[in-house]
């Protein structure tokens, strides 16, 4: 990294390492600069992306190295711990400028007022301007955070950060939660935005605007530049030279170890020869004795030069295959559920009119957030949740698989082979733990409590339960289910998802996840009722 680099730098990580206070590592020795500009944090669960950012925003000290910042930071968490009562002034850091200027207009001049109104005369008009450009405009500044929603209450303090013109802002995965209008606003106020932005997320529309791409890995952190299919890009030409550069060094390690064996060939033959001599005393004894001293001197030497160039070789070897990812995916062949093009699988009800869900078919329902979209899914698992609702959902077969946005529905106290076999109770549980090795459940995690589990494998065993049921469901809901998976777990799922030929019914704000898994029909549920639309990408 050149000195100019580091002095355009707003952030500067330096040999960064760090650990839980128990010890357990979660950063070692991260070098990285982040400059002016917008910059999307990738990785897998767990891999620290949250904990840099906190580290950033120095929330946390690093074990060792160091994190230099240039300018004020801005951090908003995964989850915003608000009290309810907080105002939209006092979450756009207002609040005391807006009273002073108030108390200034109604006749009060106290000193106090000015100090604390300084040149800020026009606050409100900023703050009002900025809540417009996120499409909050005409929202009283004295409502309560508690009568906001959720994406509201993101948005809203995104705006906080720019009005207060924040040198360096850290969103952590922002569009988590939120519906497609409300991360279409985040979208645009993101693409509009001065300064240094560092985004932890799993949503491709979003990483796509980026500037640059952060990938967080074990071996370290490396800088992309572009968005996320420019990073893939990237990446891949990177694997391309990395597996050249395995060969080439794999097949130097064949060379070196051949040569090894030739050369010990020859040593023996030679040897035989000396024996042969000495037997049919064809020298003085005196002479083939030193001869035969410094053969053996000889043949050390070439031994320890050919095993350096061995050695030498294969450090090459792993050198090479460290540079190659090896990272998994979902590989499964599930059973067909035999499911006939006209079957009738699920009715979705408005009140006005009835909408069927035929065979195969793939349905994405689409709708803002507290509309009722779960509340409509939940009555395909629970029928009996349907009692009183204008709009819910019935069942036309029995074998429906139910998959909720959060997987707290598996007993912790279990292990992930009995969870998965009380789904099919039938199957031998030999091939029940083969079937979970192609899930990436291995034969160490298949005996673990699931309660042992992180994050990604909890959702696994939760998928591996719904596809893996015997007999196989012919109707599978889904809830959100892409909330919370870091990008290569989203991709097992639509890997997996892709591979199920019964019917699908997916409740979903992520475009781009929609897209992948090929949706058939398109859903909107809104204040009037359920509506057929068009695909959300082409709107």
């Amino acid at each position: 990294m050149s000195a100019t680099t580091l002095h355009s730098s707003s952030v500067v990580i330096d040999d960064l390492t760090f650990a839980w206070p128990d010890g357990s590592p979660v950063l070692r020795h991260l070098r990285a600069a982040f400059s002016a500009g917008r910059t999307g944090l990738i990785g897998a669960n767990g891999s620290g992306k949250s904990t840099l950012l906190r580290l950033i925003a120095h929330e946390l000290t690093p074990s060792s190295g160091s994190i230099t910042t240039s300018g004020s930071v801005g951090y908003l968490p995964q989850q915003l711990t608000l009290r309810t009562g907080t105002t939209l002034a006092e979450l756009l850091g207002v609040r005391r400028q807006l009273d002073a200027l108030r108390a200034i207009e109604a006749g009060d001049v106290a000193q106090r007022h000015f100090d604390e109104l300084g040149d800020g005369w026009d606050v409100e008009a900023r703050a009002r301007a900025e809540l417009g450009r996120i499409g909050l405009a005409g929202v009283d500044l004295d409502r309560v955070v508690g009568t906001l929603s959720g994406g509201e209450t993101v948005l809203a303090a995104l705006a906080g950060l720019r009005l207060a013109d924040t040198a360096i802002v850290l969103l952590d995965e922002p569009t988590n939660n939120l519906d497609r209008q409300a991360r279409h606003r985040l979208y645009d106020a993101i693409s509009s935005w001065r300064g240094t932005l560092v985004v932890v997320s799993h949503d491709v529309t979003l990483l796509e605007l980026m500037d640059e791409t952060a990938e967080l890995r074990s071996s370290g952190l490396s800088i992309y530049g572009g968005g996320y299919s420019a990073y893939r890009e990237q990446v891949a030409l990177e694997q391309q030279a990395a597996e050249q550069a395995l060969r080439t060094a794999e097949q130097g390690l064949r060379t070196e170890q051949r040569q090894r064996v030739a050369a010990e060939t020859a040593l023996a033959r030679r040897r035989r020869y000396a024996r042969t001599d000495f037997e049919n005393k064809r020298r003085p004894k005196i002479i083939m004795n030193q001869r035969k001293g410094e053969a053996q001197v000889s043949a050390g030497r070439l031994r320890g030069q050919l095993d350096a160039k061995v050695d030498q070789a294969r450090r090459a070897v792993d050198e090479r295959a460290e540079l190659v990812r090896r990272d998994q995916r979902i590989r499964v062949d599930l059973p067909d559920p035999g499911v006939p093009a006209a079957r009738h699988l699920a009715e979705l009800h408005d009140g006005r009119g009835v909408i069927v869900v035929r065979g195969p078919e793939r349905v994405a329902i689409t709708g803002r957030n507290g509309i009722g979209k779960t509340r409509l899914v939940e009555t395909l698992a629970d029928p009996a949740r349907a009692v009183g609702r204008t709009v819910h959902a019935v069942p036309r077969t029995d074998r429906v698989g139910y998959l909720p946005q959060v997987t707290d529905h598996l007993a912790d106290h279990v292990s992930v082979l009995d969870t998965v076999r009380a789904a099919a109770p039938g199957v031998p549980p030999g091939d029940i733990r083969a079937a979970l090795a192609r899930f990436l459940l291995g034969a160490d995690a298949v005996s673990r409590p699931v309660g042992s589990l992180s994050g990604g494998e909890r959702f696994r065993v939760a998928l591996a339960r719904l596809l893996l049921a015997s007999p196989p469901h012919q109707l599978l809901v889904l809830d959100e289910p892409t909330n919370d998976l870091d990008l290569d777990t989203r991709a097992q799922l639509v890997d997996a998802l892709n591979d199920y030929h019964g019917g699908l019914v997916v409740v979903s704000h992520d475009d781009e996840f929609l897209a992948q898994l090929g949706i058939d029909t398109w859903v909107r549920l809104d204040d009037a009722g359920l509506t057929l639309s068009e695909p959300v990408r082409d709107r």
